[in-house]
């Protein structure tokens, strides 16, 4: 059974338990909750409250705090005891990670506690060990031992817990067992939950994060339905770690925590910005607001739950044309209709730029492939690499057909249907397709589908219109379309990412032509398009940086330092490199990093390849250099 949320087909919040955070109680009926986190050191109580006070009046339901150790644990006495002077009553959360003395003093004193079971009572070495049955079931009683004092006194001081498995910190022993997968991060949470449960203590929160949305994504949807097998309900806090800043991370957490949202899991969110922490309300609270009203989206048919895996990634089976379908990467579609001249200005910001001394065009990594121009005349001699798409009732009275192509309706299809071109057939979600009609389409092997939707809940209505496609064995590639109407630039990049995220990380897609005349510019939309399918992994066209939102753990100024390194390395196309502000979110959290920055002590940092460390406490002031010269030994760099 493929099972993990309520329906496929119409939008239904999964229904869990309700758990109390001080007096801001979620899941069950309740708003969906944001929260971020402190970026100050813990001790420094002024900042802290301070910041926490700006996280707050943001909006934010939530303020979580680090407490590495058992100071900072006693530190959060007074920081509650400052910010409730204040007249701030919002909940606080203690962050701990391998530190149990830590977890058991904040337990009585905060409303939730967060542990990483990776990180608080395992082994993690990242050695993979022989374990016997025997030898592993002896460490679960281990850990059993280990965690129960922290159970017991959260339920005595009615104090919440969130059980936050992340990807890159699982122990040797959940790696011997289940792998580095999305399967492992499941397990070893609901390992110290079935302990949790063993002491009658129920009012926990989970997470399975991951900086790679689709094992965020796939985690998630197994935990769900593994719960549902053992007749669990507990509410979910969402997020995708290390999420980066500025258009990148707003783009790769939208795609992460809307993709599940939109299926009605998770009942509290938090985007990870490398920003200061405020920054990261308003995002969360954009996201949030999509589901205000979304249950009273348009009908949309039922569909066979069997049509797609939900736990691994599968790209949908397509034929090839041109450079659309099979194995290529997904393209991008620009639209240029709405311009009264197309002309080489226009095409820059396509990506194209023409170079007078040489005649000839130089094309940049974010360059379209193909571009609409509707009923518009060219006034441009285009580059031989760009493909054009013309209203058919244009295209089929025009002369030059050379590298441009038509876009009719399924009307217009039927009446012209004598010529050969690669068409673009535009449909809706909606459109009554007969069988005559399919099998004409799928016997065709001039069509890419362009697919439209008007239904508020357009990702599953979309969704649900490619697996009928699959049911029927229309193998046809397909263009993901959506019409905006956003006026505000960050909203629609928002519902942009999420729309065509969700589809994405399922393997469903062979193109985007995201349109919106009503903000930004054409470059915006373009750079959109490529942010979101290298978010989703389907198409990288740049380096991939890994970055932490910053805590109070981090040793170095994260922000400047974040922007150094991308500044010397943001020309490594496919590279990913990660960079880390502490031990904690060092070798773990990168997960699969080709290459680490890791704070390792006051302006002391670690240079890491893979999960290995090859240089340690390097002076900050030397250490980006360091890092080049270490990706340069290993082949990977190349001049800008």
């Amino acid at each position: 059974m493929n099972q993990y949320c309520k329906s496929l087909n119409k939008y239904q919040r999964f229904k869990s338990r309700e758990v109390y955070i001080g007096n801001i109680p979620l899941g069950y009926n309740h708003p969906i909750r944001t929260q971020s986190m402190t970026t100050t050191n813990t001790m420094d109580i002024k900042s802290t409250v301070e910041q926490s006070i700006r996280i707050a009046n943001e909006g934010s339901d939530y303020v979580r705090i680090t407490a590495p150790s058992v100071k900072e644990a006693k530190a959060l006495k007074e920081i509650k005891k400052c910010l409730r002077g204040k007249g701030y009553k919002i909940p606080l959360i203690a962050d701990i990670h391998f530190t149990p003395k830590a977890a058991l003093e904040a337990a009585q004193i905060v409303e939730k506690v967060r542990i990483n079971p990776g990180n608080y009572a395992d082994n993690k070495k990242f050695k993979v060990f022989e374990f016997t049955d025997d030898e592993y079931e002896n460490e679960l009683q281990r850990i059993y031992d280990r965690f129960s004092p922290l159970v017991k006194i959260c339920k005595e001081n009615g104090t919440a817990m969130r059980i936050g498995t992340n990807h890159g910190s699982l122990s040797d022993r959940i790696m011997n067992r289940y792998g580095d997968t999305p399967l492992g991060m499941v397990e070893s949470a609901l390992e110290f939950l079935r302990i949790c449960e063993d002491h009658n203590y129920y009012n926990i929160v989970l997470s399975m994060k991951s900086s790679n949305p689709i094992i965020m994504v796939q985690a998630y949807r197994l935990l769900v339905n593994k719960m549902m097998k053992e007749n669990m309900f507990y509410p979910l806090h969402l997020g995708v770690t290390e999420a980066g800043e500025g258009m990148e991370g707003r783009i790769k957490s939208s795609v992460g925590i809307g993709s599940l949202l939109e299926d009605g899991l998770g009942d509290t969110i938090r985007v990870s910005l490398t920003e200061d922490p405020e920054f990261e309300i308003p995002i969360a609270k954009k996201i949030v607001s999509r589901y205000d009203d979304r249950h009273n989206h348009k009908k949309i048919n039922n569909l066979n739950d069997n049509t797609l895996n939900p736990f691994t990634y599968s790209k949908r089976k397509t034929f090839k044309i041109l450079n659309i379908g099979e194995d290529n990467v997904p393209v991008v579609i620009t639209d240029l209709s709405g311009f009264d001249k197309i002309d080489s200005e226009l095409l820059e910001l396509c990506g194209f730029s023409y170079l007078n001394k040489i005649d000839k065009w130089s094309l940049s990594d974010f360059a379209s492939d193909y571009i609409y121009i509707g009923k518009n005349d060219l006034d441009v001699e285009l580059p031989l690499q760009l493909k054009v798409i013309r209203d058919f009732e244009i295209w089929k009275d025009s002369k030059d057909r050379k590298n441009i192509y038509p876009k009719m309706n399924i009307q217009q299809y039927l009446r012209n249907s004598n010529f050969e071109s690669l068409i673009f057939l535009e449909i809706n979600s909606n459109d009554k397709l007969t069988s005559d009609i399919i099998n004409l389409i799928k016997n065709d092997e001039r069509i890419v589908l362009i697919l439209k939707t008007n239904n508020l809940h357009g990702m599953v209505d979309q969704r649900n219109f490619i697996c009928k496609l699959i049911n029927n064995k229309v193998k046809n590639p397909v263009i993901l379309s959506r019409n905006y109407d956003n006026s505000d630039l960050e909203k629609f990049q928002i519902d942009a990412s999420i729309d065509f995220g969700g589809l994405l990380i399922d393997g469903l897609g062979d193109g985007l032509f995201v349109r919106n005349s009503r903000v930004g510019s054409v470059k915006d939309i373009n750079d959109l398009s490529y942010e979101i399918l290298q978010s989703t992994r389907t198409r990288i066209t740049k380096t991939d940086f890994i970055s932490c939102p910053s805590c109070g753990r981090t040793q170095f100024d994260l922000m400047t330092t974040t922007a150094m390194v991308r500044e010397k390395t943001s020309h490594l196309k496919g590279l990913k490199i990660a960079i880390m502000g502490c031990i904690v979110n060092g070798p773990g959290e990168m997960a699969d990093a080709d290459y680490g920055y890791v704070g390792t002590g006051l302006e002391k940092i670690s240079l890491y390849k893979g999960h290995d460390v090859i240089k340690r406490g390097i002076p900050s002031e030397n250490s980006v250099e360091e890092l080049i010269n270490l990706i340069k030994k290993y082949g990977d760099w190349v001049e800008p």
